[in-house]
């Protein structure tokens, strides 16, 4: 795990075996390499994904890549090389399956820092139903590459008010600078420039 500067990230070695996605609306296995997430300042600003002009608190991505490609580096660059999962933060309850993450979060406050993270299953952080939105789009930091299959879940996660001002204790600062507070490291919405979003559901 580690505070890379714009956001908390854990990543996993190419050859985990943490997690795969395979079905729905990609083709082959695709293997978690990493995930993050962004926030806002507010409970009501910080995803990167709109529904009907909801906004949420934050939005956890996860991320994949197409197996068929030696690397995730490999993979990057190819049309369809990513899969990405997108997941909605709501701020509500406080929810159980953070803590874990959270736990850490003093550890890795200032930029640059890490520390080892294991043993932690990153399908509890998915929403129960499994309804979803796709299109095929870009990375939402640079170099933007458009090699994403945008999968965005339906259904929101719940993280409580004193969780998500956990998110916001980190910091964009490293060690002995200014402190500056991690907020608001998210993409705005783009236009759909003529993508097309399907739905699993009716």
């Amino acid at each position: 795990m580690i505070n890379n500067g714009h956001s908390l990230q854990v990543t996993y070695a190419d050859d985990n075996d943490m997690s795969t996605l395979t079905g729905g609306p990609v083709s082959g296995t695709y293997r978690l390499k990493q995930f993050h997430f962004h926030w806002g300042a507010s409970n009501n600003r910080g995803s990167e994904h709109t529904v009907a002009g909801t906004k949420y608190a934050a939005e956890l991505h996860l991320v994949h890549w197409n197996t068929k490609y030696s690397s995730f580096g490999a993979a990057a660059g190819q049309s369809d090389g990513l899969a990405v999962v997108g997941v909605f933060l709501q701020v509500g309850d406080e929810n159980p399956n953070l803590q874990k993450l959270l736990g850490v979060f003093d550890v890795i406050k200032a930029k640059g820092k890490q520390t080892s993270f294991e043993n932690f299953d990153p399908t509890v952080l998915l929403p129960q139903s499994l309804d979803y939105w796709m299109y095929n789009g870009s990375l939402t930091t640079p170099p933007l590459l458009e090699s994403v299959t945008w999968i965005v879940c339906k259904h929101s996660i719940s993280i409580s008010p004193a969780q998500m001002n956990k998110f916001r204790s980190l910091l964009f600062s490293e060690e002995g600078e200014a402190v500056c507070h991690m907020v608001d490291n998210y993409r705005p919405p783009q236009p759909l420039k003529g993508r097309v979003v399907r739905a699993s559901f009716k």
